[in-house]
């Protein structure tokens, strides 16, 4: 298992440093590159799963759905990722992250381009959204090797003074992705259909995985400076702190996967707006998650305060959905209104998405070196049961209590992670 190792290992004094690994020698620059790996992973997946519910219109459209099927097919998606985060997880800490993050990323290649030859409609047919949600669970299944394995790569190659700023740049690539996929996927599926959507995802994951095949290697190690990896405390899953803080990163997920599911629905059935607005509303939310995320994890490295920006960030987040209950409560009632809905779900998406990269770092901080991959698996896993319930949620809260019940209900979820990081020590 690698090590990690303190900033001084990593800083470029030396002409070249050897790797853990067979002798290997890199230079001093080289985290940049496995940095870059984590984003080309993560930006790739994040595709998928935000990508693709970007598409909700045309897949409704497409393959005959309900919102109620909808819901089912892309509530599994998520679930396929909660399934198998923490098994990946655990096998990246004994069997290393090159090995888990090829094999995670070759599988997601190979299976989206089946998806792409064989569940897509077709003049002929059209897929069961039995088949379609299958295929997407199992995207989801092997696509939950990213996280991971791809933050312990980078926990072992920066040091303790850049890791908020690494893993937030990590983090961008998710809004990264989202954003790309979200602003390319809708306009792809009405032109070319779902199989020029699923073959050019498989692409992404398939360029990601020869990255990974070039670049990605045990980090370094010098004489002197090998850190155990072992802990003191107790192992992840026994780690009451290491729950607490996973347990308030999926809770502020939840509110985020609502925006990322359904608000092209909200945008075009209860606003009334086209394809190009709902897609650039989204598109927005993610590059300013980008902004912020790496904003937050430089802010942070510099003033050593992750836990309290957690709780300012949830509470923020909070009330950024009350506002945007009350905007869908009185458009209702005065139509102009409608116009200020994209602004304030652009706020709001912005508000919940801020913070991952600052909660991932000190979560893999609190779990210690050679539990990394774990304990980063165990917040993933309860961050995709959000994005398995929440799209499952949604349309029964749509039955029962309309648009404004969704966006309350987000705001609820927000509210109740702040005393969760407020607890936290």
């Amino acid at each position: 298992m690698s090590a990690i190792v303190t900033r001084s290992d990593c800083e470029p004094s030396e002409r070249s440093i050897a790797s853990a690994s067979a002798g290997r020698t890199f230079g001093p620059n080289h985290r940049w590159k496995v940095l870059g790996i984590g984003v080309a992973a993560n930006a790739g997946f994040s595709a998928t799963f935000s990508g693709i519910p970007a598409t909700a219109v045309a897949i409704r459209q497409g393959y005959h759905l309900g919102n109620a099927e909808l819901g089912l097919a892309l509530g599994l998606l998520g679930l396929g990722v909660a399934l198998s985060e923490l098994p990946w997880g655990v096998l990246t800490d004994r069997w290393g992250d090159r090995r888990v993050l090829l094999t995670g990323l070759g599988a997601t290649a190979a299976w989206l381009l089946i998806m792409a030859m064989l569940i897509v409609p077709t003049k002929t047919a059209v897929p069961g959204v039995a088949l379609l949600s299958a295929g997407l669970l199992v995207a989801g299944l092997l696509g939950g090797s990213v996280n991971g394995s791809s933050g312990r790569a980078i926990m072992g190659w920066f040091g303790e003074g850049e890791r908020g700023f690494a893993m937030s740049i990590r983090q961008t690539a998710v809004p990264l992705g989202g954003g790309l996929g979200a602003l390319v996927l809708p306009s792809l599926a009405l032109a070319q259909g779902f199989a020029a959507v699923f073959g050019l995802l498989a692409a992404l994951s398939a360029l990601s995985a020869c990255f990974a095949w070039r670049w990605l290697h045990e980090p370094p190690t010098q004489a002197g400076a090998h850190v155990t990896a072992a802990t003191n405390g107790p192992a992840p899953l026994r780690n009451i702190e290491v729950w607490r803080i996973s347990t308030a990163i999926g809770l502020l997920c939840f509110p985020q996967v609502a925006v990322l599911t359904f608000a092209s629905v909200f945008l075009h059935d209860f606003a009334g707006m086209g394809t190009w607005v709902t897609s650039t509303s989204l598109a927005v939310v993610q590059t300013g998650a980008m902004v912020m995320r790496v904003w937050s994890g430089r802010f942070t490295d510099r003033h050593g305060n992750r836990r309290p920006f957690l709780r300012v960030s949830s509470a923020l987040s909070a009330l950024a959905f009350i506002l945007l209950w009350l905007l869908a409560i009185a458009s209702a009632r005065q139509p102009a209104l409608m116009l200020f809905l994209p602004v304030m779900v652009v706020v709001a998406g912005i508000s919940v998405s801020a913070w991952h990269g600052v909660a991932y770092t000190e979560l893999a901080t609190l779990a210690g070196a050679g539990h990394v991959g774990t304990a980063l698996s165990l917040a993933n896993t309860l961050v995709f049961i959000g994005f398995c319930l929440v799209p499952i949620a949604i349309p029964w809260l749509l039955l029962l209590f309309a648009w404004p019940g969704v966006w309350l209900a987000a705001a609820i979820c927000a509210a109740i992670a702040w005393p969760i990081f407020l607890r936290a020590s």
